[in-house]
């Protein structure tokens, strides 16, 4: 692509999304799935005008929303929550996981699509998208709230998980008998967590004294240019680019410049995060979804079920009550970035072809519907309260 041509898709990109978001805000439609529909409508797959004929021209860009945003989480997110919650937000984690996995694995053996697809749809489904889990708290205004630490707990917990669970997956698809090779990459992800983990308890008041500065302008360069390097390096060892943006994050957060760290981040933050939730709308076409409508119908099902036991059983392992429970079952029941992923991975792998579309239609769905029934969490739990207030007693 021409500079000038690249110039006009990336300006058109933000202006899009910009209007589209606004015009949505006005009736009280959250920006996330507002900015993924501004990538529908000006993508490829949809008739009219279209900013961005290859969904991978903007995919540094899109990466650098997906960065800020988990770096903006690891801010917020500090090592002593973790350490005083560490056992038991482990535990909520693995509860998560084990029943919306075990759930998708189970999901995908019974449409008998083949088990190569089954253990990609058990990742589909169980993982939620960090990025709009991120991005909703920041929206909703509840990074504040009690129940938010375990939200962000479960996330991280999934993310330690997706280290390990694209490293089993990548010889499998790739038909080699490389057990070797799997141990390798679980070992070098293990050890590269290990390291920042470290960093993050006993490192950051040397990262303090590599990043601080009176200066704003060099303060921006030194901890974007920190997030990035690690999320970069994080990549290249198996590790998810998030969780080490999330990381770096984590460490900031204990040093001396985290307040003025958070106040510039914010620009950074939304602007890019606007490009990642952009681009990943151009990835969608909408024509191939009808074909597998129904399996998608039963997965979204399947999805909210599995999403409300998990946030009831985390939520009275921490003692809270309903409407925290309901927060955390909505908040995290969105699919999005890991999920496109799986579909390019099974893509390659030439799996069956009802797949991608699937991963598209079913991505699409929780990605509009979580946010909007997630900012009615309040609502949706009067309305059940009262309900049941108004059924007899037998």
């Amino acid at each position: 692509m021409a500079l000038g041509d690249a110039l006009v898709a990336l300006g058109g990109a933000f202006l899009a999304a910009g209007i589209i978001g606004r015009l949505g805000s006005r009736i009280g439609l959250p920006t996330i799935p507002l900015f993924m529909l501004a990538g529908i409508v000006f993508g490829p797959h949809t008739p009219g005008l279209a900013l961005v004929d290859d969904p991978g021209e903007l995919k540094v860009i899109a990466a650098l929303g997906l960065i800020f945003l988990l770096f903006y989480l690891g801010l917020e997110f500090s090592t002593d929550d973790l350490v005083r919650g560490g056992g038991r937000l482990v535990a909520a984690g693995t509860v998560y996981i084990v029943l919306n996995v075990g759930g998708g694995l189970l999901f995908g053996l019974a449409l008998g699509w083949g088990w190569r697809e089954a253990l990609v749809l058990a990742g589909v489904i169980g993982i939620s998208s960090s990025a709009i889990v991120t991005k909703l708290l920041v929206d909703l205004d509840r990074l504040g709230n009690p129940e938010s630490r375990l939200i962000l707990g479960i996330i991280v917990v999934e993310d330690v998980f997706l280290a390990l669970y694209l490293a089993a997956l990548q010889p499998v698809l790739g038909g080699a008998d490389s057990v070797a090779s799997a141990a390798l990459s679980f070992g070098r992800a293990f050890a590269f967590l290990l390291v920042l983990a470290a960093v993050a308890r006993w490192g950051a008041r040397l990262v303090s004294r590599l990043v601080h500065t009176e200066d704003d302008e060099l303060l921006v360069v030194s901890f974007v240019g920190l997030a990035v390097l690690v999320a970069g390096v994080a990549e290249e060892l198996g590790v998810s680019d998030a969780i080490g943006a999330f990381m770096i994050g984590l460490i900031l957060a204990s040093t001396r410049s985290a307040p003025r760290i958070r106040k510039l981040v914010h620009p950074l933050r939304d602007a890019f995060a606007a490009l990642f939730f952009f681009a990943f709308g151009l990835a969608i076409d909408p024509g191939d979804v009808w074909s597998v409508a129904l399996p998608v119908t039963i997965a979204v099902l399947l999805t909210v079920v599995l999403n409300v036991a998990a946030g009831v059983i985390a939520a009275r392992m921490h003692s809270f009550g309903r409407l925290q429970a309901v927060n955390v079952a909505l908040t995290v029941l969105s699919r999005g970035e890991f999920a496109l992923v799986l579909a390019s991975l099974a893509l390659a792998a030439g799996l069956d072809g009802r797949l991608a579309p699937f991963i598209a239609g079913y991505v699409l769905v929780l990605a509009l519907l979580g946010p909007m029934v997630a900012a009615r969490s309040g609502w949706l739990v009067r309305m059940v309260t009262r309900r049941r207030e108004e059924v007899p007693a037998a």
